[in-house]
């Protein structure tokens, strides 16, 4: 076997174990040994690639990898689960902008050849071209998610007067750029062209609120898997072009399964500047909201009504995981269940900060996965439930999504917990959620409100179920 089939044959199986890790990916029971798959390819494809002979130095990628290495494991054990939806935001940005890169070196390459270049040929052009556009786009558009969520830049919608035409006459100029620079290699050019779809991302991202983060996430990761496949055609790389292949094709997918969940278009997502209201009044210790009385209650009163219930189902969101309670609510089940109560978790689509948010974050407390229900799943048990644990979660329990037409949540898929007989909200105060709409289900009769942090809350209701 010559070098070079030995190291196509190393890009197939870089190119099976990276479908197959994907597949193990589609649930949380997999999950961990698709990650391995994954990561075992790429080490392959990695492996290959070092032993092309077109590799000039190695030197410099044994830097690289070391020093990429220390990042990754530092981050990996040192960022929380709050902070895994911004860590995920950075990481697929510098993908983006390592693509960019890449096709701004090889664009230098044919710049500054001799004998001159002077155009470059329609597979490589466009290639480069939408390799540099996109990657820009994603990479300066991930850095915008990444400061909306770490609260470095306002969650709120940012917008300005013609907003929209200023983008489309940019996205025109990239566009044009690009055309140019494939016809004539010409490096004044292309930089303009990268600058400009630099700002075309952070543009894009900065009018989008905080409640459809996950969605701009999940986007703008398809868009640095296409860029990835792109740099594959520049490279003449297979395991490239079938990993970003991958990761984009995934993406898109993803993109739109979360629009769905949340009953709205893409373009809605993009353009709508949605969550710009104003948010709710809001009470630190309970009380009413204006002239909507709610129910306060104490850890005692719950224990007991949890204590005796038949049926209990655990709606987990993003105060849960700002708490870390996971560990509670598993401590506060396996009580429940030894009373002989069945238990259920709860998990909508789209809550948390991203894809998965949920899931993860109750397999790092061991929950059983079938204990896991999906929303479909779960609707039609909430009207035999006695009592339903919001914990944390806010929009996607709001009734005003199925009820109230003149609700910006209208039509958007939610949890309808507001059909058990009792539900009990942890919150810390009545503020709403990212969508900056006050939630109906706080003043429903049915409902309890238990003010506090969610892990102090349910450590309460432990010891409250521990003494019955």
């Amino acid at each position: 076997m010559s070098r070079d089939d030995a190291i196509r044959l190393a890009y197939l199986v870089a190119a099976v174990f990276f479908i197959l890790g994907l597949k193990f990916l589609s649930t949380p029971r997999t999950a961990r040994r698709g990650n391995v798959v994954a990561a075992v390819g790429m080490l392959v494809a990695i492996v290959a690639t070092l032993a092309d002979e077109r590799v000039v130095s190695y030197g410099w990628i044994a830097v690289g990898m070391a020093i990429g290495t220390a990042i990754g494991a530092v981050s990996a054990q040192r960022v929380r689960m709050t902070a895994m939806p911004q860590m995920v935001a950075l990481f697929n940005g510098v993908g983006g902008g390592a693509a960019a890169l890449i096709a701004a070196s090889e664009y230098h390459v044919a710049a500054t050849a001799v004998p001159p270049v002077d155009a470059l040929s329609a597979k490589i052009g466009v290639a480069t071209m939408f390799s540099a556009v996109v990657g820009s786009i994603s990479f300066a558009g991930s850095l915008v998610a990444f400061g909306k969520l770490q609260e470095l830049l306002p969650g709120r919608p940012i917008t300005w007067p013609a907003q929209k035409v200023i983008n489309g006459l940019a996205l025109a100029a990239v566009l044009v750029l690009a055309v140019l620079g494939v016809t004539s290699v010409d490096q004044s050019l292309f930089f303009p062209m990268l600058v400009i779809a630099l700002l075309i991302g952070v543009a894009a991202v900065l009018p989008i609120g905080g409640a459809d983060m996950p969605v701009v996430i999940s986007l703008l990761n398809s868009f640095t898997g296409l860029a990835a496949a792109a740099t594959g055609f520049v490279l003449s790389n297979n395991a490239l072009i079938i990993a970003g292949t991958l990761v984009g094709a995934s993406g898109t997918l993803l993109t739109q399964m979360m629009s769905k969940a949340m009953n709205r278009s893409l373009a809605n997502v993009l353009f709508g500047a949605f969550g710009g209201g104003p948010a709710a009044a809001t009470s630190s210790s309970g009380g009413s909201n204006g002239d909507r009385p709610v129910r306060d209650t104490a850890a005692s009163d719950v224990g007991v009504l949890l204590g005796y219930a038949r049926r209990v189902v655990v709606v987990p969101g993003y105060g849960l995981a700002v708490a870390q309670a996971q560990h509670g609510v598993r401590e506060l089940a396996d009580l429940l269940e030894k009373r002989g109560i069945d238990v259920k978790y709860a998990i909508h689509p789209v809550a948390g900060r991203m894809p998965g948010h949920m899931n993860v974050l109750l397999a790092e407390a061991d929950v059983p996965y079938d204990a896991l229900w999906e929303m479909e799943q779960i609707n039609p048990e909430f009207a035999q439930t006695d009592v339903v644990v919001v914990i944390g979660a806010n929009d996607v329990v709001n009734p005003a999504a199925r009820d109230d037409p003149g609700s910006p949540l209208y039509g958007m898929p939610i949890l309808e917990v507001d059909r058990a007989e009792h539900v009990v909200v942890l919150k810390r105060s009545m503020a709403t959620g990212f969508a900056g709409i006050d939630n109906d289900l706080f003043y429903n009769p049915k409902t309890m409100m238990l003010f506090g942090d969610a892990k102090g809350s349910v450590s309460k209701l432990v010891q409250a179920v521990a003494e019955l």
